[in-house]
């Protein structure tokens, strides 16, 4: 049970170390999730709407 102090502190510099480096694998996914509603929105407007022609 000696050990449990010192696992306790190497854990503790673990996590101090991953929230040392930044949100950046949130910063990744929110990027990506734009770049696909974007190509979303342009595929949509290129392949659906302007085919469509001037609707009156």
């Amino acid at each position: 049970m000696t050990d449990l102090p010192s696992t306790q502190q190497s854990e503790d510099h673990l996590v101090e170390e991953i929230v040392g480096r930044g949100p950046a694998g949130a910063f990744a996914v929110a990027g990506v999730a734009t770049a696909i509603v974007v190509a979303i929105y342009f595929l949509f407007y290129f392949l659906v709407f302007l085919p469509r022609g001037v609707v009156q």
